[in-house]
């Protein structure tokens, strides 16, 4: 595969010259629209209107549908909220019937190129949807034997929310009766062990299930707290019956859910609880791939983070070199942690990186930075909780920076010093500004806004200009060049662990001792970073470098061959809204599509093998 760091700036530059010449299939009308908008002053303050009438002529013919399909599904879900009820999910299948049978009816080959692109949107959206609803009664049996009352208290919303009127007493009986049942069963599960079988049930948990558990049991009391406001007070015999048997049934709920998490979770009181997480194992993967339309296995993906943590390292070799640390390239970057700023510098760092970005994106001409975007972000410092999930950034219109406050402790101020220095900063201030999620946010709220999103279009896009930025030779300093480097390989050994995790292969230690001994990861950062993909979407760790590898594989597609100009390629995918990177390739090179198209795009061009 030629790798993206390896292309020269001077192709860039060639190819910024070059007329839109897309062949065999010509742009399909919206990016043909979408170029003219970009041209004749939608990013103006105030914008040229008439660009924008013209590009609103060109939307798709589904826009409308996709908007109807989430709002319809969250009022659905709002009707029934509460997880692994047989009435939500047979609801929700009919629901998700339904729709396909609509789709099914729609003529596709009527469609624009822009409507037939949301149409098969929406058609993987509803297979992921209906997916996920089996996957749920999955893991329902899991849990089940832990919470063998659920059945009668969920009911009790459920008859609300039907408009049926509560009877007082059978209600109170009901109560008491779950109150009971639930007290037998914390007193018999404080007596297990963690991680060992429960006498009664007699089954074994896995911490992840037990969690799992624990959070349907306190999902079940806030569904009894619910119901109970809708009549306590209000109706004088439901508030005689109710109030004493609500009670002592919402005090056992707690009771329960804490002593699962105490004894067959490991979370102790006063202790930072332990990263647990819930993978979704090999058929899990296999549906979010489909609905990303990635067409890899897990196995081939974790193949390729290999292959490009290796290739990481070896450039990291190179810059160490250059420094006079020789190969010993974690030498290097432990050098590159001593360059922190004191306490209370922090924010005119970012600030000055943040200018020296934009300024060197906008001397490329390879992308409109509208100025209202550069105006309106704003700065704010992580506090000491979001850093325990958050130990770097956090981006958007309002960008949060992480840095040692006054109450931590002595250890974890260092520990977050030496994460953030100026050079490790160095890429990631675009990754969050400009031209990354922040103008991300800026583009996508105004054009094609009803497109669902997926971090391979969130992510991949800011890590795709992490690469195109060090080819063009953006950064300042050999340390600035191992601050990006550490995050590329930090980026590498995401698809690694967060796999491996996700595939049940490896336990949070491991992935902790990874980041820790391959990748130089301080070991608070470290167990932050885990802890965040315990409980992150199942893919979102490894979206940034292969979302990136993608839409590097479009460039070398569309502008290195002179099709479009880099320019004209960054615009086209901003306007196009968020969606599956294969699909903005479909947009913009106006492929071919089919009512039955699938996920055929082999991105990367010479899979490894280990």
């Amino acid at each position: 595969m030629n790798h993206p760091c390896s292309l020269q700036a001077a192709r860039l530059c060639a190819c910024l010259a070059a007329l839109l010449t897309v062949a065999p299939v010509r742009l399909a009308a919206q990016d043909a629209a979408s170029t003219a908008v970009a041209r004749d002053g939608w990013a103006d303050d105030p914008p040229v209107l008439s660009a924008l009438v013209e590009h609103a002529r060109n939307e798709s013919e589904l826009r409308v549908a996709l908007d109807r399909y989430d709002l319809d599904l969250a009022a659905l879900q709002r009707r029934y909220p509460v997880d692994y009820s047989p009435a939500r999910r047979a609801r929700l299948d009919q629901f998700y019937g339904g729709w396909q049978a609509r789709l099914d009816e729609l003529d596709f080959d009527a469609l624009s190129q822009e409507g037939r692109i949301d149409y098969i949107l929406l058609r993987n959206q509803i297979r992921f949807d209906r997916e996920m609803l089996r996957l749920e009664e999955e893991r329902w049996v899991e849990i089940a034997p832990l919470v063998p009352f659920a059945d009668r208290l969920r009911q009790l919303q459920e008859g609300q929310f039907d408009r049926v009127r509560a009877d007082p007493r059978q209600t109170a009986e009901t109560m008491n009766d779950v109150a009971t049942e639930v007290e037998g069963l914390t007193r018999v599960t404080a007596d297990a062990a963690p991680n060992r079988e429960a006498p009664a049930p007699a089954h074994h948990y896995t911490p992840a299930v037990a969690a799992r558990a624990a959070a349907y049991v306190r999902e079940l009391q806030s569904s009894v707290d619910d119901f109970n406001k809708f009549y306590s007070g209000y109706d004088p015999l439901y508030t005689w019956w109710v109030r004493e048997p609500y009670e002592r049934l919402h005090d056992a709920l707690e009771s329960y859910a804490t002593v699962i998490e105490e004894n067959l979770v490991g979370i102790k009181p006063g202790e930072l609880p332990p990263i647990v997480g819930d993978p979704v194992l090999a058929n899990g993967l296999r549906a979010y791939l489909a609905v990303e339309m990635i067409p890899y296995t897990a196995d081939e993906l974790i193949a390729i983070g290999w292959a490009e943590f290796e290739r990481t390292e070896r450039e990291f070799r190179a810059v160490s070199q250059a420094m006079g640390f020789g190969d010993d390239w974690q030498a290097a970057l432990e050098y590159v942690k001593t360059l922190a700023p004191p306490p209370g510098e922090k924010p005119w760092v970012i600030f000055e990186i943040a200018e020296y970005s934009e300024n060197f994106v906008e001397s490329m001409d390879a992308i409109t930075m509208p100025p209202l975007a550069r105006e309106v972000w704003r700065l704010a410092m992580q506090t000491p909780e979001a850093q325990l999930r958050k130990p770097f950034f956090s981006g958007g219109e309002t960008t949060r920076v992480s840095y040692p406050t006054s109450g931590m402790s002595h250890e974890d101020k260092l520990m977050s010093m030496r994460g953030n220095t100026p050079s490790f900063n160095f890429a990631t201030v675009h990754h969050e500004l400009i031209p990354g999620h922040h103008l991300q946010g800026f583009m996508t709220s105004r054009f094609n806004s009803h497109r669902p999103g997926t971090p391979f279009w969130g992510e991949g896009w800011a890590l795709y200009w992490e690469l195109l930025l060090w080819e063009n030779d953006f950064p300042r300093s050999d340390e600035d060049r191992i601050g990006m480097l550490f995050w590329r390989l930090h980026r590498a050994a995401r698809i690694v662990f967060s796999l491996n995790f996700q595939l049940g292969n490896w336990t949070p230690q491991q992935a902790i001792d990874f980041l820790v001994e391959r990748v130089g990861h301080e070991r608070a950062n470290a167990e932050a970073e885990v802890r965040r993909t315990a409980i992150a979407s199942p893919l979102y760790q490894i979206a940034y470098l292969i979302g990136g590898l993608q839409f590097y594989g479009l460039h070398r597609e569309l502008v290195d061959s002179g099709r479009m100009t880099a320019r004209e390629y960054h615009d086209a995918v901003l306007l196009g809204g968020r969606m599956p990177v294969e699909m903005v390739r479909a947009r913009i090179a106006g492929l071919q599509l089919t009512r039955d198209y699938e996920a055929q795009w082999r991105f990367y061009e010479e899979l490894p093998t280990r």
